[in-house]
């Protein structure tokens, strides 16, 4: 592998991870621990990562931007967008989640009648062109970096919406730490979205399995879909048939029921 596009990967993996363990990354990306001294040498000299007791740690001061995340992977989100947006149907009041990939929906529902609750202020701008659009904010504060809305308040305008599906984004999921996020502030509008969803739908692309963030939202049992670029490891496949998880990756989907 070329050193340039390790050491992407290996910000892209820290990132994801918020902390790693050089140990970790030497057998993840199977090279000798001084290489791996030297590649992240590199990105802690351009104030993306820090050192830390063992490892590194994401330097939250240079907090990856919106843009940032939304042009990695294009591909991939647009594949995942796509096909959550066929989920959704004319009269739905959905909610779309902050997040690089939820955002790819909005170009898939212009020709459909729907309401939306979000947080997102590239949700809301997007939508703008579409009149049959409805859209409604949850207001707040503006994090610039996330371009989302964050409240304490936001929590109670929630409650009193019945939302049909939940599109939902997260920064890593796993079987055991379930759906994760690094805002607490954000954390805490997503476990409250959840809990008044009729249906969930998780919007995650492969890089983003065996990873997780600062805060737990949700488990992943809560999931109803889970919806990828492509089919993810037999571990959870197996988990998705134990809780009734519908998997949808690609142009195909797979329904496992116990």
């Amino acid at each position: 592998m070329l050193k340039t596009k390790r050491v992407r990967q290996i910000k892209e993996y820290v990132f994801e991870h918020q902390t790693v363990s050089l140990d970790e990354l030497v057998e993840v990306f199977h090279v000798s621990k001084n290489t791996i001294r030297r590649d992240i040498q590199e990105l802690v000299d351009l104030g993306e990562i820090k050192k830390v007791y063992g490892g590194v740690a994401v330097n939250h001061t240079t907090l990856e931007s919106f843009h940032d995340r939304q042009t990695r992977n294009q591909y991939e989100k647009e594949l995942i967008g796509k096909l959550a947006a066929g989920y959704v149907d004319d009269g739905d009041i959905i909610y779309i989640d902050s997040g690089t990939t939820t955002l790819e929906m909005i170009e898939c529902l212009k020709t459909k009648d729907v309401t939306i609750i979000t947080n997102n202020l590239d949700v809301i701008i997007t939508a703008l062109s579409y009149e049959n659009l409805n859209v409604i904010s949850t207001g707040g504060v503006l994090e610039r970096k996330t371009k989302s809305f964050a409240s304490f308040k936001n929590m109670d305008l929630i409650k009193n919406y019945n939302i049909n599906k939940a599109f939902m984004a997260s920064t890593g999921i796993s079987i055991s730490n379930g759906v994760t996020n690094s805002s607490p502030l954000e954390s805490e509008l997503k476990k409250t979205v959840v809990d008044r969803s009729s249906e969930v739908y998780l919007l995650v692309d492969h890089y983003k399995f065996d990873k997780y963030a600062l805060m737990t939202y949700c488990g992943l049992d809560e999931i109803d879909y889970l919806i990828t670029d492509k089919i993810p490891s037999e571990e959870y496949q197996e988990y998705a048939k134990e809780n009734n998880i519908q998997l949808v990756f690609r142009e195909s989907e797979v329904k496992v029921t116990s």
